[in-house]
């Protein structure tokens, strides 16, 4: 189908990336336990429609750049590090001027920036393009005729399978701020807790090689 071939072992291999713990999973448990399951469920479709993008821009050979200039792919990774850290030093300072007590993240505008927070994430993870061209094209038939549709089968397949994970991680941190609701000061370490791992996490992207 579509020049695929061995897609249930492309299936399994999506399925062991999604659950190794990466820049995704800590964003959205960041997210989670600072601001409640909704915000973290928002922020998983977010990582999706960031996912989205990486697939489109796989078919049409865009990310091919990104693996063939040291400067793009340099460009883009210092870009996604300083907006982890920017999101990491925005949720540590929420909580210190009482904006997580006062706004938890139930509002839809809330889950708006918290979608489109995880959609810049993601597109500006230089690593997923290069995992999207990666592995996508060994599953594919090199005298294929539909190679774009393949690479969109595949993507919207790990997509799935991401998602689907992502979403069980915002729920059970989501658990876990819950349990800490009656206790503020509980909150207040979560969430400085949460933006501290974003911080590292931009900066670990930042002094990558890779």
């Amino acid at each position: 189908m579509l020049g695929i071939h061995d897609y249930w072992l492309f299936v399994a291999a999506g399925i062991v990336l999604n659950l190794t713990p990466g820049q995704d999973t800590f964003y959205i448990l960041g997210r989670s336990i600072a601001q409640g399951a909704r915000i973290g469920v928002a922020s998983a479709f977010g990582i999706g429609a960031g996912a989205l993008v990486h697939t489109a821009l796989a078919a049409a050979g865009l990310s091919a750049i990104l693996a063939a200039s040291a400067t793009a792919f340099v460009v883009v990774k210092l870009a996604g590090a300083a907006y982890l850290v920017y999101l990491g030093v925005r949720m540590m300072l929420a909580d210190t001027a009482g904006e997580l007590a006062a706004a938890p993240g139930d509002s839809a505008a809330s889950a708006w920036i918290a979608f489109r927070d995880g959609v810049v994430t993601n597109v500006l993870n230089p690593k997923v393009a290069l995992f999207f061209l990666a592995l996508m094209p060994q599953f594919i038939e090199p005298a294929s005729d539909t190679k774009v549709l393949a690479f969109v089968a595949l993507g919207l397949t790990f997509i799935t399978t991401g998602t689907i994970w992502c979403l069980v991680l915002a729920l059970a941190a989501g658990r876990v701020r819950r349990l800490c609701a009656s206790h503020p000061q509980r909150l207040t370490l979560l969430s400085r807790a949460a933006g501290a791992l974003l911080i590292g996490l931009g900066l670990r992207l930042a002094v990558s090689r890779a």
